[in-house]
């Protein structure tokens, strides 16, 4: 099949099951029961029975009615249609608010002056971490912020050049509720708000303000997605309503600005409501190409969702970079080529089906960031990123054989390579007895361009060369089988260079590293780069400045280029958290010790992850997603940091933050081994979720061997547990290794595959081995004890 007829058929088939699973048909009558349709069956039923009916309006051909819960907090909005098509709409409210007492009964000076991570110690002690204590660890990010200029979130839409952000009381810089709703402003002076959005994970911006037991004022923002007449102003919808005892006791609309009669009016009710209509049905179209998804715990699908929406938003024209956006830091231009932001957007676009997405941002960047000799145009270029970008340009044709793009920018590609290939020759005109012998030597973090001594920090970092020896590994298996499509024998001869060049470095990585541990510490201790006497701690204690800033990049980049034999690996891991890289779980900002407390990493750090979910450390990575969501993202309006204290203070919003959750929640369901003819299944879904009953699944996930699909439930009466597993690429992995991973109580008595009796593998026997033997489809059943 050709690339375009592939990607057009992926999206069309992806846009279908979304658009099918939220619309909603209506029997006969308008009245309820409402009948959900999904694939032309009647699966649910949605009834308005109880619900308050708040407008009606017309749009298109269709008469609409719109219904609202307004018995419970979170009660939903449906829009039932004359043609019997109903939408649903859902409320969230999370509070951003500390609730309880923070740090799990331990001191903040403790926690902010230990080397090993107290918190993550805590959590861990009882097998898969508790979410809820978890949460409760630390404040919510912008708990304890008080300046009320300081935004939260924002809202916006694909085509605009900006964004609009909110403010905790739901104000914009051109939109004051207040002015409406004087008696707000005493609601706001209690201190509680709740944030959430409506949608489920649409930026439609929720806010709740109790005002009494029985009566609490919601505010609602979203982006008009039908004004795009100037691209740098993004226009906004509100609705401020007082609710007492399950009714509307006062509601005002807005568009945009104070009304300025008679030319400018407050819209009306309907106005709002179909504006909101096509705000959704505009949201979908935008990720009709995500792969569907379902958990127990829905919420992790709404964040995976809700970060491709702030990327779009993000986004000039929903294609152009920024790593940030509202204010210079970090919306300026001098961030926008950023290696970070174009490898953390293309990794997370491509993982959930979003290919044609992501082929958009790889054609910008190398159009517009990426000079003839390889060079980002970006003030401090991070050289173990230049080996991510290599390994993630060939996942992107492993994933969809579009030799168009690969071609078009054959020679940057190249001279990407060739940049990397110079730099490691220089390291091999090194003396061999030279500890940076054959180590490629460069910044690792980009602010090391704007110190005062830049030369500090160019360093032989390990990081370095294991992520060039897995760009070049990965990038010569594309290059090969791009020789062989398109009759190319140079490329297939500069890709056995690369090989040859990939095996050099990781073996002499892993030697380096061998060689340089330092054993007599317990656990033993692995320096950023070969020859350092002092941990990363003690260096920036001591040493002013430290040769050894930014440590947390190097550590999780070494991890994340999965070249080191486990052994190693564990070790890398074990030694971050026992010296002061990680907090509450994540990979931390690392500075020196302060009484106050500790920082989170919300980018860069899910290179960490992934590795805990190869290693089996599930229970670790599981904390990771936990800490993440709870602690580096705003609570409800989910707006990530790129760095977060753990005592309620605001962070810095950036892309790559927002974008982990999205990673780490794809590769708890669909992992592929880096090397190996193996793809992973459910390796890091929680043990609850596997005996919960409520279906685990996802469909037409990308991988290298094509799309896969799979689920896997509970069947409590029948004490048994239900997996299927199809394959649709041309050819099948090897082996698949489908994990289930039960409560400790339950054990598996007898697993069949295709009613054949199956091999169980993994450290801990909770694996099971599926040996394709190119067949696409397999039943997995196993009998529970």
């Amino acid at each position: 099949m050709h690339r375009r007829d592939f990607l057009q058929g992926i999206a069309a088939t992806a846009a279908g099951l979304e658009i099918l699973s939220r619309r909603v048909e209506a029997s006969a009558q308008t009245s309820p029961p409402v009948a959900r349709r999904h694939g032309g069956k009647a699966t649910t039923v949605v009834s308005v029975e109880g619900y308050t009916l708040v407008t009606e309006f017309k749009a298109e051909a269709n008469s609409w009615k719109v219904y609202e819960d307004l018995r419970t907090r979170e009660g939903s909005l449906v829009f039932v249609s004359s043609s019997r098509d109903t939408r649903v709409l859902t409320k969230s409210a999370e509070a951003s608010m500390m609730e309880g007492n923070p740090y799990l009964g331990l001191a903040l000076k403790d926690i902010g002056l230990s080397s090993p991570d107290l918190l993550a110690d805590r959590l861990l002690q009882d097998g898969d971490p508790d979410p809820e204590k978890v949460k409760s660890a630390a404040p919510p990010m912008a708990s304890a912020e008080k300046n009320p200029r300081t935004w939260t979130t924002f809202v916006g839409t694909r085509e605009a050049y900006d964004v609009t952000p909110v403010y905790r009381s739901g104000n914009t810089r051109t939109y004051h509720p207040i002015q409406y709703s004087p008696e707000l402003h005493e609601a706001l002076k209690k201190g509680q708000v709740y944030d959430g959005l409506v949608g489920g994970w649409m930026p439609a911006v929720r806010k709740v303000i109790p005002a009494s037991d029985h009566a609490y004022w919601e505010v609602i923002v979203f982006g008009d997605v039908g004004a795009n007449k100037n691209k740098y102003i993004v226009h906004t919808w509100h609705r401020t309503a007082r609710i007492e005892d399950g009714k509307i006791a006062k509601v005002v609309y807005g568009h945009s600005y104070p009304a300025y009669p008679p030319e400018r009016e407050d819209p009306q009710p309907e106005e709002f409501y179909r504006a909101l209509l096509a705000f959704a049905e505009y949201w979908d179209e935008q990720l009709h190409d995500f792969a569907p998804a379902s958990l127990p715990q829905s919420i992790w699908i709404d964040m995976s969702k809700h970060s491709f929406a702030k990327e779009l938003m993000t986004r000039p024209g929903g294609v152009y970079p920024k790593y940030g956006a509202v204010d210079r830091d970090y919306a300026g231009s001098e961030y926008d080529g950023f290696q970070d932001i174009f490898t953390s957007a293309i990794y997370t676009n491509m993982e959930w089906g979003r290919l044609e997405t992501a082929r958009l941002f790889i054609d910008n960047y190398f159009e517009e960031y990426v000079d003839s000799r390889g060079m980002v145009d970006m003030r401090g270029p991070e050289t173990a990123q230049f080996g991510m970008t290599l390994s993630l340009l060939a996942r992107y044709f492993d994933y969809t054989q579009d030799s168009e793009l690969m071609l078009k920018h054959r020679a940057k590609i190249e001279a990407t390579a060739k940049l990397l290939g110079d730099m490691h020759d220089e390291s091999l005109k090194l003396a061999q007895e030279n500890p940076s012998y054959g180590l490629i030597r460069g910044w690792s973090e980009s602010d090391s361009c704007l110190s005062e001594n830049p030369s500090l920090y160019w360093q032989p970092y390990y990081a370095n060369s294991a992520f060039a020896a897995r760009g070049f590994k990965d990038i010569a298996r594309a290059w090969m089988e791009l020789a062989h499509i398109n009759s190319a024998p140079g490329m297939g001869k500069v890709a056995q260079g690369w090989l040859k060049r990939s095996r050099t470095l990781q073996e002499r990585t892993v030697e380096s590293i061998e060689k340089d541990i330092q054993s007599h510490k317990t656990p033993p201790y692995i320096g950023l780069f070969p020859a350092t006497t002092l941990t990363f701690r003690e260096s920036l204690e001591k040493e002013k400045p430290s040769p050894q800033q930014w440590p947390h990049r190097p550590y999780a980049e070494l991890l994340q280029a999965d070249v080191l034999p486990p052994r190693l690996a564990n070790q890398v891991i074990d030694c971050m958290r026992a010296y002061g890289a990680t907090t509450l779980g994540v990979v931390a900002n690392v500075w020196r010790f302060q009484e106050d407390g500790r920082e989170i990493l919300g980018f860069i750090s899910y290179g960490y992850a992934q590795a805990l979910l190869r290693l089996d450390r599930i229970e670790e990575f599981l904390l990771f997603l936990y800490s993440h969501r709870y602690h580096a993202h705003t609570r409800g309006s989910w707006t990530a940091g790129e760095v977060t204290g753990i005592t309620g203070d605001s962070a810095t919003y950036c892309v790559p933050a927002q974008q982990t959750i999205p990673l780490i929640v794809r590769w708890m369901l669909v992992l592929e081994d880096s090397d190996e003819d193996k793809l992973y299944l459910a390796k890091g879904v929680p043990r609850e979720w596997i005996v919960s009953g409520e279906e685990i699944r996802i469909e037409h996930a990308p991988t290298r061997w094509g799309r896969v699909s799979f689920r896997l439930a509970a069947k409590p009466s029948a004490k048994s547990i239900v997996g299927q597993v199809e394959l649709s690429g041309a050819r099948a992995p090897k082996e698949v290794h489908f994990k289930l991973r039960l409560p400790l109580q339950n054990l598996l008595q007898t697993v069949t595959v295709n009613r054949q009796p199956a091999t169980l593998g993994g450290i801990h026997k909770d694996t099971v081995i599926i040996t394709t033997r190119n067949e696409k489809r397999f039943e997995v059943v196993g009998q529970l004890s």
